[in-house]
């Protein structure tokens, strides 16, 4: 049976109510779309530009299944959506991507599983539940090593180094002794990331693969095309791929990727949504991650995905306000600079408040351009050299 499009004049649901939601929001909203949005909080970033803002726990399922009632199709704004408010939703309406896709993205053990069995490459690892498990993973995994919650991790939350003098069982109760993986240290290069696209009739996409620059674990610099051979572009492309024909997903997908100094790929995580590292997409690629969901869950063909120029996206974190409001007409004082702020009301430190987009003629510049303007958000100097 054909599944029907969802056509323009329908109604999108969105479970999450943070900055991928609000640009997606956007996206669909252009293209004639109305969107809902539930999320435990008011006012939230995607709620500002919904049509509906619902104030409702993921986990009252009663309040997820009426949400799913009044939309056409429920998409996820973040990953960590609890399977029972999937699942309710997907009673009533279609859910996109599925709540089993979710299930397996959402939770490192069966994400690591996942990929193991479909033989794709990551990192040693090994699964830990009790004191004794640990001991026997770091016996089998060594030091140095990564200690991460299987669950609710995200921006270097939920995890802890376990290397030379530390105590395995001291550390793992820093993170509340609760269901862990413990991974090798991996002796990285880069890292990259791949965002994909699946649609309802199983046709796939992809961007071609983002350079990602992090800092206290949170990414901080985001540059297309990556600096990586053409071997590593495509493996990574071709694992993506992989990826969203075995999980059969439909809708929009991240992997982020290590790259050691040896050359080798290694999936490090799967992210069942839009993802920071592919913001420069709404400014510098013919379709926009969050377009590209908006036509992938609707069951519409996907849009092209080439990079209309060399670019590069810097992230806004709340550190940005400490000496007060960021001198924003300094840094729109070049020309070339794209802003886009969140709505956020409370800065604080390490939250992502918006980010800065630049296009140039070459990866390098547009790097370059987007430092100086983040630079002027906080000196307010110009930066006539690089101008």
């Amino acid at each position: 049976m054909t599944t029907p499009r969802i056509n323009p004049g329908s109604t999108i649901g969105v479970l999450g109510g943070g900055q991928l939601g609000r640009m997606f929001a956007m996206a669909a909203r252009r293209l004639g779309y109305r969107v809902h949005t539930l999320a435990p909080e008011h006012d939230t970033p995607t709620g500002q530009i919904a049509d509906v803002e619902v104030v409702a726990s993921y986990d009252d399922v009663d309040r997820v299944r009426a949400f799913a009632r009044e939309v056409q199709v429920v998409t996820f704004e973040f990953e960590n959506v609890p399977a029972a408010a999937a699942a309710a939703a997907a009673e009533v309406t279609f859910v996109r991507p599925s709540g089993a896709a979710l299930e397996v993205a959402q939770h490192r053990i069966r994400e690591k599983r996942f990929l193991t069995q479909h033989g794709l490459p990551v990192a040693p690892f090994a699964e830990v539940r009790t004191e004794d498990d640990l001991r026997a993973a770091v016996h089998a995994i060594g030091r140095p090593s990564v200690l991460k919650t299987a669950a609710l991790g995200y921006d270097g939350k939920g995890q802890v180094a376990i290397t030379e003098g530390v105590d395995p069982i001291e550390a793992w109760g820093q993170l509340g002794r609760a269901e862990c993986v413990l991974e090798a240290f991996v002796d990285l290069e880069r890292e990259i990331s791949v965002i994909g696209a699946r649609g309802v009739d199983g046709a796939t996409s992809f961007f071609e693969p983002f350079d990602n620059t992090h800092r206290h674990h949170i990414l901080d610099v985001t540059v297309c095309p990556a600096d990586v051979p053409a071997n590593v572009a495509f493996d990574a492309i071709e694992i993506t791929r992989t990826v969203l024909e075995q999980l059969e997903y439909v809708g929009i997908l991240c992997i982020e990727f290590f790259v050691t100094r040896a050359g080798k790929l290694l999936v490090n995580e799967l992210a069942p949504r839009p993802h920071n590292s592919g913001h420069l997409t709404f400014d510098a690629c013919r379709t926009s991650q969050f377009e590209q969901q908006v036509r992938a869950i609707c069951g519409f063909p996907l849009g092209g995905t080439d990079l209309l120029q060399p670019a590069a996206m810097v992230n806004l974190l709340g550190d940005l306000w400490a000496d007060g409001e960021p001198n924003w007409a300094a840094a729109l004082a070049m020309p070339d600079v794209k802003l886009h702020l969140y709505g956020k009301a409370s800065p604080r430190p390490g939250r992502k408040m918006g980010h800065l987009t630049v296009m140039a003629p070459t990866a390098t510049h547009a790097k370059e351009r987007a430092l100086a303007a983040r630079r002027l958000l906080v000196s307010g100097h110009a930066v006539r050299a690089l101008q």
